[in-house]
């Protein structure tokens, strides 16, 4: 039987912390004197992220009792379950913000898609793991992995639910490289990324990002036919990039994308949710303004201030101290899970704790990287911290998951 002490207390106390912190925030937000402009539906948020916080916990302890093979041996069964949700959320969904991806389950509205992650990370892993031999640098397991990430972005799609897709697509090559993927192989997935992100700063950073990623593949696999391929690719990156911004996307979609890198081009239209952002975050000082009195926060200049620029309320009210604690928070959490999956002996739980480590970086670095104008604003929400009962529920569910294969990893310890 396992010890109570080995149980990894440590992230339990930074979780309470962070959807602690996530729940002063939404009460400032919604509930302080800001709530004078506000809708009344939204002035319910506090209360509905403490409901989910709630049932979240019990499922949490729940997942605590269940056999660690559970997650391996249905995962196929909980993926298949999650694609027919998802299709019938296209045709029956109720549609919010202009997105479809929303199933009622008695009082509460639930984003399948956000759901959806965790079945997906969980038969990845499975097929990934199933046999010794089983590596990503085979073609035909690297290409059925796609296919297993491919299939609910594409649901997504139909949902027009995009943002939630790119979270997809961000732990792909993650899992991919954890598995066997070769180095420059795996550099020249995330090269579009990279390259595209500097392409719409500067034509010409893009064009020195792409040679640079080129000379890094070279270096990595000495495969002429992979740095032929590395260097068209950039260039069709680059080009492919140049004529959406300016020859595909409307001008609105042109300009919310070109903000971030320049937002005083149009301050009072696209340029205007990165100004005020940028506003609160830095005028909160060392200590903040104190809670409920940030003026950006209270006179509702932030937009989304609950779900998408949370880290805008939290930097303004608190200050560099609270923002910084918050950072501490998430290094720490993300330490520690690496540690788990570093001492773990298994491969299915390595590989299911890698991808929900990176799966809470991705929705990290692009909250606060569009909170900060450092990334364009995509709507992805800051685990544990936004508002939002579906992203709470599914990250709860992933983190009880790597506790319990944490917890159980000498009965995971032989392979089978």
């Amino acid at each position: 039987m396992n010890d109570k002490r080995e149980f990894s207390w440590s992230v339990i106390f930074i979780w309470v912390t962070l959807f602690s912190i996530g729940l002063t925030a939404i009460y400032s937000a919604t509930m302080g004197p800001v709530a004078q402009f506000l809708p009344s539906y939204i002035l319910d948020n506090f209360t509905r992220q403490a409901t989910w916080i709630g049932i979240s916990t019990v499922i949490l302890i729940g997942i605590q009792f269940v056999s660690p093979r559970t997650f391996q041996e249905g995962a196929y069964i909980f993926y298949a379950i999650g694609l027919v949700l998802m299709v019938i959320t296209i045709f029956f969904g109720a549609e919010v913000s202009g997105s479809r991806s929303w199933l009622r389950v008695g009082p509460f509205n639930v984003q399948v898609g956000e759901v959806m992650k965790a079945a997906t990370i969980l038969a990845a892993a499975s097929y990934l793991t199933s046999q010794r031999n089983v590596s990503a640098e085979n073609l035909k397991t690297a290409l059925v992995t796609v296919a297993i990430f491919l299939v609910p972005v594409i649901l997504l799609l139909l949902q027009n639910e995009a943002g939630v897709g790119i979270v997809y697509l961000g732990i792909l090559p993650v899992v991919l490289f954890w598995s066997g993927l070769p180095y420059g192989i795996s550099l020249l997935m995330i090269s579009p990324a990279l390259i595209g992100y500097f392409t719409v700063v500067d034509v010409r950073l893009g064009v020195i990002v792409a040679i640079l990623v080129t000379i890094g593949i070279f270096i990595l696999q000495r495969r002429t036919w992979l740095t032929v391929t590395s260097l068209i690719f950039g260039a069709l990156v680059i080009i492919g990039t140049e004529v959406a911004l300016h020859q595909v996307l409307q001008p609105h979609q042109r300009a919310r994308i070109e903000a971030f890198a320049n937002p005083t081009l149009d301050p009072l239209g696209s340029g205007w949710n990165v100004i005020q952002a940028k506003t609160a975050i830095g005028s909160g000082g060392l200590h903040g303004k104190g809670f409920m009195e940030g003026t950006q926060t209270q006179l509702r200049f932030l937009p989304e201030q609950w779900t998408d620029f949370i880290f805008c309320v939290v930097g303004e009210e608190f200050g560099f101290i609270g923002a910084g604690v918050l950072l501490i928070l998430y290094t720490l959490l993300f330490m520690r899970l690496l540690h788990m999956a570093a001492t773990h002996k298994h491969p299915f739980a390595q590989l299911v704790i890698i991808s929900v480590t990176f799966l809470y970086f991705v929705h990290f670095v692009i909250n606060i990287g569009s909170a900060t104008a450092l990334l364009p604003i995509i709507g992805i929400p800051l685990p544990f911290i936004s508002y939002g009962g579906s992203a709470f529920l599914t990250n709860t569910i992933l983190l009880a998951i790597c506790l319990n294969l944490d917890f159980n990893k000498r009965s995971l310890s032989i392979y089978r």
